[in-house]
């Protein structure tokens, strides 16, 4: 410990501020041991927190959660169709705690101070590290779309947080008539999990087949283009034929304004008055990254990708949806992926001891109808300084593939979503 933060701990201490303070590791290069806190309790941040203490247990591990529960945005919207119960979705972090030795904090983040290497929290305690990771999540751009903003959520859920909000667009769907138009506005690129909205609006098709089925889904669109298009146009069409339109952003389908009075969606030309508006606003890294300083101008995170360290800030990783990892999409099981590479960067750096190569992966699957399933795979690596999809090591789901096939896709979603549960939350 340098002695411009043993002063500073010292001086905390006399004034009765709370001091969590790391251990004094004067052999740290003998044993590679040291002190990690993570912020964000989400896939990226349990992951990473599971895998330092799995692959070094004299690594200290110390995860900044505020809640005590965490619900996985992940299958959320097979429970807005009543196809998964919400509280299968909800995960907490016992077996961390108990079987891994990771100390849970449940606080929240709200600085951090690299000279001194200290993350700060609300309560006012203070945690030394030698070397920090942030798994932040996003934020959202209020008033994108204009009027769009934290008082209008309940009038026009987003549900792209899991939790509260997936309940109340679940009960605006139940409580609308039938006949009724559902309206899905969709962000233009980056937003957390790409195939999502469209996704969503199969499975909400699938709900109102059942249910109500003289209604329909409209979506508009600020994206010309999106992830697995061709297979999910394919399943539209086979299983909800007219009950889903989508107006791309060439066909002025961006919503750029919102009257949540009225339920009226407005494009540049034209407005849409809705049943169950679900408007997904633009998105950018979690809070505690626009405020400490890790996101630059985009409001996203550049890092590098070798080890995910912040490109803004010395010995501070960033992981998950808030970084900058292009052409990896914001995903569940790109976070997983990448904790794992920062957790392995991480155990290296703190040995003096240079990272291993890096290799990343994110598989993605979507759900048309309970048994209708299908996915997009990726492999990747760092060439140049940046990550680069290898060739011919992924691909997306074949168009025109029997049902048979689709069934277990969806048999697989479901393989896919208990695995990287066990390997985030143990």
């Amino acid at each position: 410990m340098n002695s411009q933060r043993r002063r500073f701990l010292q001086t905390l201490a006399a004034m009765g501020v709370s001091v969590t303070a790391a251990p004094l590791f004067a052999d740290c290069k003998c044993l590679g041991g040291g002190r990690v806190v993570i912020v964000g309790g989400g896939y990226g941040g349990t992951t990473c927190a599971r895998y330092l203490r799995r692959l070094n247990p004299k690594i200290e591990v110390l995860l900044v959660e505020p809640d005590a529960r965490y619900t996985s945005c992940p299958f959320s919207n097979l429970m807005l169709a009543g196809i998964e119960p919400l509280p299968e979705l909800r995960h907490d972090y016992r077996s961390l705690q108990d079987d891994h030795g990771v100390r849970v904090i449940h606080d929240c983040a709200v600085g951090i101070d690299t000279d001194i290497q200290v993350v700060k929290l609300a309560s006012g305690a203070w945690l030394t590290y030698d070397r920090a990771v942030f798994s932040p999540g996003i934020s959202f751009m209020w008033d994108s779309p204009v009027g769009y903003s934290r008082d209008t959520v309940t009038a026009m859920p987003h549900a792209w947080k899991a939790g509260r909000q997936t309940r109340i667009l679940r009960d605006q769907l139940r409580a609308m008539d039938d006949g009724g138009v559902v309206a899905i506005a969709v962000p233009p690129k980056p937003f957390r999990c790409p195939p999502g909205p469209y996704e969503r609006a199969g499975l909400i098709a699938w709900y109102l087949k059942q249910h109500k089925p003289r209604s329909k889904v409209l979506i508009l669109d600020g994206n010309e283009t999106f992830s697995k298009q061709d297979v999910f146009e394919e399943a539209w069409a086979q299983l909800y034929p007219g009950m889903i339109e989508r107006v791309g952003v060439s066909g002025y389908g961006a919503v750029t304004r919102v009257d949540p009075a009225t339920n009226t969606l407005f494009t540049e030309t034209d407005r849409h008055r809705v049943d169950v508006a679900n408007v997904i606003p633009s998105q950018q890294a979690g809070r505690i990254a626009l405020e400490t300083g890790l996101a630059d101008n985009s409001g996203w995170c550049p890092i590098d990708p070798h080890t995910f360290e912040s490109s803004q800030l010395p010995k501070v990783h960033v992981i998950g949806d808030a970084s900058i990892a292009y052409p990896i999409p914001k995903s569940a099981s790109a976070a997983n992926s990448e904790a794992k590479l920062c957790a392995l960067a991480i155990v290296a750096l703190l040995a003096d001891e240079a990272p291993p190569p890096a290799s990343l992966h994110n598989t993605c699957y979507s759900m048309a109808a309970p048994d209708y399933g299908f996915s997009v795979n990726g492999i990747y690596d760092v060439r140049d300084g940046k990550i680069n999809a290898i060739d011919r090591a992924g691909g997306v789901s074949p168009l025109a593939a029997p049902a048979s096939v689709r069934a277990q896709e969806a048999r697989h979603a479901h393989d896919w979503y208990a695995s990287i549960v066990r390997d985030s939350f143990g």
